[in-house]
């Protein structure tokens, strides 16, 4: 890797890759292109490791001109792709941008790259990457007793959102197939850590807390989800990048299968020890059970066994450390945190989602 394009690299899980890659790759340069939507934001990218070897670029991955010219014309080498809408409740509300992002936009990115190293022949075909990050809800939902996900698990999406990354997955497994474009997917369970937008679980709960705010939870709160820090994650996709096989799918998990009031109360039990004075505490009695989404999975689970024996990557945090380092990042990172909950887009989002959800008696 010489020249790398990391798309929606000012979000939260690609800022972290960013910041992954320049500590680790002395060599690179990194082209970060995000729209800078309402979960990205330039505050993500402070403070890099050796920030004069990354370039930000703002722009829309769906512009096929803009990211051809950028392929060629940066002599893009990896193409990392994050860019995406993820929220599983604004797909259900709006379906219509999940489908333009995450679809559309990654069939412009590898049209490019079909171009540019395949059709002019700019680079050699062994030294070109195309990572594209995907997410575990392609595969549908498992029963209590059901066995973990693993690669040949058939997809059965149940959102708009899992629908519309379960299609880009599809489109990259075709240019690999069809083309020879040498192409990589990996299938991540539930992120947390720094720097994620917090209308998402985790922050969402933290911040509210500290604010003494309801913590709404869907339904019973018996959703399982397999949760996986964030650091964790970008160390796979890195070794994905190193020594992945080239066509194939690499499934990348937390083996921490816990339910949504499962973390609720793990999160409020750090927020009690780390700010005991605080007039919340016990800030478990704020978790209040609302009106559940539609067609909410029951149960994640990632079997990582394909990564482990072929490239030797295990998650490090246990859930209680990495929920005590992402509890901790909140509360020193207030500025970074009322910003984010300040901006007219989460505010209209917290109105729109839970303004007529009450609580579940």
């Amino acid at each position: 890797m010489r020249n790398v394009l990391i798309t929606g690299g000012a979000g939260f899980i690609g800022s972290n890759f960013v910041r992954q890659l320049l500590s680790e790759e002395p060599e690179l340069q990194i082209i970060n292109l995000d729209a800078l939507t309402y979960a990205g934001s330039l505050e993500n990218l402070k403070e890099l490791p050796d920030p004069g070897r990354h370039t930000f670029l703002e722009g829309d991955i769906c512009d096929r001109g803009f990211v051809n010219r950028l392929v060629e014309e940066r002599s893009i080498d990896t193409i990392v792709h994050f860019a995406a809408e993820t929220h599983v409740d604004r797909s259900i509300r709006g379906p219509a941008q999940f489908v333009e992002t995450n679809v559309l936009g990654t069939f412009s990115l590898l049209e490019a790259a079909r171009a540019v190293w395949l059709d002019k022949k700019r680079l050699p075909p062994d030294q070109v990457r195309f990572l594209h990050v995907s997410s575990d809800e392609v595969y549908g939902s498992l029963d209590a007793d059901a066995p973990a996900f693993t690669e040949n698990t058939s997809y059965s999406p149940n959102s708009p959102y899992a629908a519309s990354k379960a299609a880009s997955d599809h489109i990259v497994r075709a240019y690999e197939h069809t083309y020879g474009l040498p192409t990589l997917i990996t299938n991540c369970s539930n992120n947390y850590g720094p720097f994620q937008f917090p209308e998402k679980l985790v922050p969402l709960l933290i911040l509210n807390s500290i604010s003494g705010l309801p913590l709404p939870i869907y339904g019973d709160g018996k959703q399982v989800r397999d949760w996986l820090y964030v650091e964790d994650h970008c160390e796979a996709l890195l070794l994905v990048l190193r020594a992945g096989r080239i066509g194939e799918t690499y499934n990348i998990g937390g083996n921490a299968q816990h339910t949504n009031l499962e973390v609720a109360q793990r999160v409020c039990s750090v927020l009690d020890d780390l700010i005991s004075d605080s007039p919340h505490v016990p800030h478990g009695s704020l978790i209040q059970l609302v009106e559940d989404r539609p067609g909410h999975d029951r149960r994640y689970a990632m079997d990582i066994g394909k990564i482990g024996r072929e490239l030797g990557w295990q998650p490090r945090h246990a859930l209680e450390e990495g929920l005590q380092e992402t509890v901790e990042w909140y509360i020193k990172n207030p500025l970074w945190a009322t910003a984010a909950r300040k901006t007219p887009e989460y505010q209209a989002w917290l109105r729109l989602n839970y303004a007529l959800r009450g609580e579940v008696p």
